[in-house]
C-alpha cells in the first residue's frame, strides 16, 4: 500500500506517543508524568487527539478516565506501531549484555522461581551485571492484561492459560510430570501409594486459581472417586513444610517434589491415577519481539529451562 507522505507529514507523531501514555495510565496527570510533559500540555494533546480521531477516546467515570470502544480498538495496533518505530530508529545500536543497564519485570509462580530463577540470577550476575530483575506474583486471570498494560515484561506460567491474541507470544520451556509427596511415618504408607490410600488420605492442593478443584479431581471423577482437600494454598514453597507435619498427601511438580523430599526426608510416589504433564511456558507481548535486550533475556531463560529439563 502506497504511503500518502503529504498527509502523514501533517500528523504530529508525538500525539501517538501521548495517546499510548493516556491509554496505558488512564489519567492525564500520570500520562503527562510518564513522558515528561506538564498536565496542561497533556490535556491539550488529548483535545487534539479527540479532534484527530473524531472520538472522545477517554471519558470520565466513577473509577477515573475510561477508554471508549474506539480507544480500546486503537490500543494494540498503536503500541505495536510505536514498538516498530522504536526498533527502527535504534536498530543500529548493538546490545552488549556486559554494559547494558535495564530492569525487567517478570511474573511467575514461586515454583518456577525455584526451578529457574537461581540459575538465571547466576547467569545475569556473571554475563550482564547491569540487567536487574523484579519478580512479581502471577495471577493467571489477569496475566494477559498485565502484559498488554506493560505491567510485566515477561511471564512464566504453568499449565493452560487463556488462548490470547496474535500479539501474545508463547514459548514452551519444559514439561513437568506430577509426583505425590507425603511423610511415610505420619501417614503409615510405603511408596508406591495405592489408589485406595490416595483417596482415603486428606490432600493439600496448590493452585493459583480460586476454588478447590484441580487436575487430580478431574482424573478421580472419571473413575467415580473423590478426594478430601483439607488445605488449599497458592504458595508452592509452603507445601513441603505442611506435608512434613501432618498425615496428608500433596500432588505437585516432580522436580520440586524431589528437591523438597531430599531436604525434608519425605517420601515420593507416582500418582495412582493418570495425570497429564504440566507445561511451563514463557509469555510476552509481541511489541518486544525485536527488542534486543528482551530477546537476549528470553534466550537465557530458554537455555536455563533446557538445562533444568535435562536434569
Amino acid at each position: 500500500m502506497a504511503i500518502d507522505h503529504a498527509n502523514l507529514a501533517r500528523l504530529d507523531l508525538n500525539l501517538l506517543v501521548a495517546l499510548d501514555a493516556l491509554l496505558t495510565e488512564g489519567s492525564v496527570t500520570r500520562a503527562a508524568a510518564r513522558i515528561g510533559l506538564g498536565q496542561s500540555a497533556m490535556s491539550h494533546n488529548l483535545a487534539r487527539l479527540r479532534r484527530l480521531f473524531g472520538d472522545e477516546l477517554l471519558t470520565r467515570g466513577p473509577r477515573g478516565m475510561q477508554p471508549t470502544p474506539r480507544a480500546l480498538a486503537l490500543a494494540e495496533p498503536l503500541r505495536a506501531t510505536l514498538a516498530r518505530i522504536e526498533a527502527l530508529v535504534s536498530r543500529e545500536e548493538r546490545f552488549d549484555p556486559r554494559t547494558a543497564a535495564r530492569t525487567f519485570r517478570i511474573g511467575l509462580p514461586d515454583s518456577a522461581e525455584v526451578l529457574l530463577a537461581s540459575a538465571l540470577l547466576a547467569q545475569l550476575t556473571a554475563a550482564a551485571p547491569g540487567i536487574h530483575l523484579r519478580l512479581h506474583n502471577i495471577d493467571s486471570a489477569r496475566l494477559l492484561d498485565d502484559l498488554d498494560a506493560d505491567r510485566l515484561d515477561l511471564a512464566i506460567g504453568l499449565g493452560e492459560f487463556a488462548a490470547g491474541q496474535a500479539h501474545h507470544k508463547r514459548r514452551q520451556l519444559m514439561t513437568e510430570p506430577y509426583l505425590c509427596m507425603f511423610d511415610a511415618g505420619r501417614t503409615g504408607l510405603v511408596p508406591p501409594i495405592s489408589l485406595e490410600d490416595y483417596v482415603r488420605l486428606p490432600h493439600v492442593l496448590t493452585s493459583l486459581r480460586e476454588g478447590e478443584r484441580g487436575v487430580v479431581d478431574d482424573a478421580l471423577a472419571a473413575l467415580g472417586l473423590r478426594r478430601s482437600v483439607v488445605l488449599t494454598t497458592p504458595r508452592f514453597l509452603a507445601v513441603p513444610y505442611l506435608v512434613a507435619r501432618a498425615p496428608v498427601v500433596v500432588t505437585m511438580l516432580g522436580r520440586l517434589a524431589r528437591f523438597f523430599a531430599a531436604e525434608l526426608g519425605l517420601s515420593l510416589s507416582p500418582p495412582p491415577v493418570a495425570l497429564p504433564d504440566v507445561a511451563v511456558s514463557l509469555l510476552w507481548h509481541a511489541s518486544y519481539d525485536a527488542d534486543p535486550a528482551h530477546a537476549w533475556l528470553r534466550r537465557q531463560i530458554l537455555y536455563i529451562a533446557r538445562e533444568v529439563a535435562a536434569g
